[in-house]
């Protein structure tokens, strides 16, 4: 059996995180050549090269993009295992993001367990879309942000925690669906979903009107359940009374949603670590909906 060596690690999320071995080798205080060897035994122990040329530099492959998710959990639950037998108390602030879409979803457990651990933290939560949580936490307003990937922006720097499927809905009580142009409550312009949305029903040749566009979710979803129009959610917002809609019923498969924690570097690290921590384990811990197959 091999285990993974915690320091190699740590070495791989630096290269990660600052993308270049020189900038890593600064943060994890080795040498280049010393991390460039970390980066050579790390590759033999997983079997899979997990760098590729890139000009003068390097990137990670998509085994190293796979490994790096792996790495950030083991270093993060290391560091939490440790702080679990020290007799100090965590005291302080975060600043947590998240967008409204998975707020009702994932903040009350999130918020309960992190509570009962570190009942000393306050935690001051930000609901907002995606792009503007990215925008808050390179400013440095944010800690930590729960942020859906962007779909045009899969690279993004960001330790993804889940993956759910986007899906076409509307009212269980309603045939909106069938009508031609289909109307849609979607997000903004600029919103990922609406844009795969809306490229889907291009590519299929179903006509269709943008009805209501809009950042909050409750809107969108008042829209969807009193049967005004069709719109696109991942399946942890699926509410009751709505229906998925499938190729059956002329609405193709749309792309899987990666949901990710996102950190500002200024952040104090013990307790944006214990929080990041709570969240990754609370998502694990989330049961799949199970929405109503459409017939």
């Amino acid at each position: 059996m091999h285990l993974l060596d915690i320091d190699q690690l740590r070495s791989l999320i630096a290269i990660a995180d600052t993308g270049s071995f020189t900038r890593a080798a600064e943060v994890v205080f080795k040498t280049q050549s010393a991390v460039s060897m970390q980066m050579k035994r790390l590759e033999e122990q997983v079997g899979r090269p997990i760098f590729a040329k890139e000009g003068r530099g390097a990137r990670l492959t998509e085994d190293g993009e796979r490994l790096l998710e792996y790495a950030r959990r083991i270093v993060r639950l290391s560091g939490e295992c440790i702080a679990s037998f020290s007799d100090a108390a965590l005291s302080g602030r975060v600043r947590l993001g998240v967008p409204d879409d998975y707020a009702d979803r994932y903040l009350p457990e999130i918020l309960i367990r992190f509570t009962r651990s570190h009942p000393k933290v306050e935690v001051n939560v930000v609901c907002e879309p995606t792009p503007m949580l990215m925008e808050r936490i390179h400013g440095g307003d944010i800690d930590l942000a729960i942020i859906s990937v962007p779909l045009g922006n899969p690279r993004v720097e960001a330790e993804v925690v889940r993956h759910e499927r986007l899906l076409w809905v509307s009212s269980a009580q309603h045939n909106v669906h069938e009508l031609r142009p289909v109307p849609l409550a979607v997000g903004r312009t600029t919103c990922g979903w609406r844009l795969a949305a809306t490229g889907q029903l291009e590519a299929t040749n179903i006509p269709y009107r943008v009805l209501y566009a809009s950042w909050n979710s409750t809107a969108l979803g008042a829209a969807i359940l009193s049967g005004l129009a069709v719109g696109v959610l991942p399946e942890s917002a699926i509410r009751s009374g709505m229906r998925v809609l499938g190729p059956s019923d002329g609405f193709a498969p749309l792309p899987v949603v990666k949901i990710a924690l996102l950190r500002s570097r200024s952040a104090d690290s013990n307790i944006t670590d214990a929080l990041a921590t709570q969240i990754t384990q609370s998502l694990d811990n989330l049961s799949q909906p199970r929405p109503r197959a459409a017939e």
